[in-house]
């Protein structure tokens, strides 16, 4: 089930896709149906941000039980899995990141491109998984995160349903319902994984690098701009606690950006930040920086 799963969520999207460039191609798109990709790719991206990397993965930052998981919801909405499943196997990623037991590292093959193109997407088709109650025993005994996970296909069914009733409303009919699933649903859902698969594999592949790491983690500011952020993946291997990928203020990371004023609001809380002086410690010599 998982691997149908995954290969839908592979492949439906690519056709969503293909429908909204045929519209788009024809100039039928009107400016409502942009905004809403717009704000879906927000919710889906910040989703899995904020809520399923930064928060429930690593506890870079905290929040209460309504604010959690609203945030996971939104990053179930992304469609890359349960809670449960995207929190193991990210953390099993970094236990072994580009060695054997790395889900998903594009540096385990021999052929470059083939490496590339299996850490993008086809990894998920794999049989093996990392178990939850191995890598994630603080999740399972979370009630709020046990509770997104458990109903994961309603949020996913949400992601979709939202655009669809907003879609209808707007125009009051049909085909607004279905400018509103292909553009804030399926092109959303494509473009929007698409940039953070890119992290996963352009950003252990292509990039600089400014710490010290035992890993072929990269800065690579593009995906950093498509995924809010997580395209910083040395600065993230580097300091994985960090509720923020960017160390220096003019590096790109939308969501640290957002979750600092959330902090101001009193929305989360608990934000942590390495030291100075563990930043000096891993900082590599003007020398050994790529």
């Amino acid at each position: 089930m998982q691997r149908i799963f995954a290969l839908g969520v592979m492949v439906i999207p690519a056709i969503g896709m293909i429908e909204a460039v045929r519209l788009i191609w024809q100039g039928s798109v009107p400016a409502w149906a942009w905004v809403m990709l717009g704000v879906m790719y927000f919710v889906h991206m910040f989703g899995v941000t904020a809520g399923l990397h930064r928060m429930a993965a690593h506890r870079g930052l905290d929040a209460g039980p309504k604010m959690k998981a609203l945030l996971t919801i939104m990053g179930s909405m992304a469609a890359q899995g349960p809670l449960l499943y995207w929190v193991a196997t990210h953390r099993r990623h970094h236990i072994y990141s580009d060695k054997p037991g790395d889900p998903h590292s594009p540096n385990l093959h021999q052929n470059k491109l083939v490496g590339l193109w299996y850490s993008h997407m086809p990894w998920m088709l794999e049989r093996s998984i990392s178990v939850w109650s191995h890598y994630a025993k603080d999740v399972l005994r979370d009630r709020t995160y046990f509770f997104v996970n458990q109903y994961y296909l309603v949020w996913v069914v949400l992601g979709f349903a939202i655009p669809v009733v907003l879609g209808g409303l707007i125009t009051g009919t049909l085909e607004g319902a279905w400018l509103g699933f292909i553009f804030g649903g399926l092109a959303r859902m494509f473009c929007a994984n698409q940039s953070a698969w890119m992290v996963g594999s352009i950003s252990h592949r292509y990039g600089g690098k400014q710490f010290r790491t035992d890993d072929h983690s990269r800065n690579n500011w593009l995906v950093a701009v498509l995924a809010f952020g997580e395209g910083q993946q040395n600065n993230h291997h580097a300091f994985p606690i960090n509720y923020r990928h960017s160390i220096y203020w003019y590096e790109p990371d939308l969501t640290g950006w957002v979750l600092a004023l959330m902090a101001k609001l009193g929305l989360v809380h608990d934000l942590k930040f390495p030291s100075q002086k563990r930043i000096h410690e891993l900082t590599l010599p003007e020398s050994e920086k790529i």
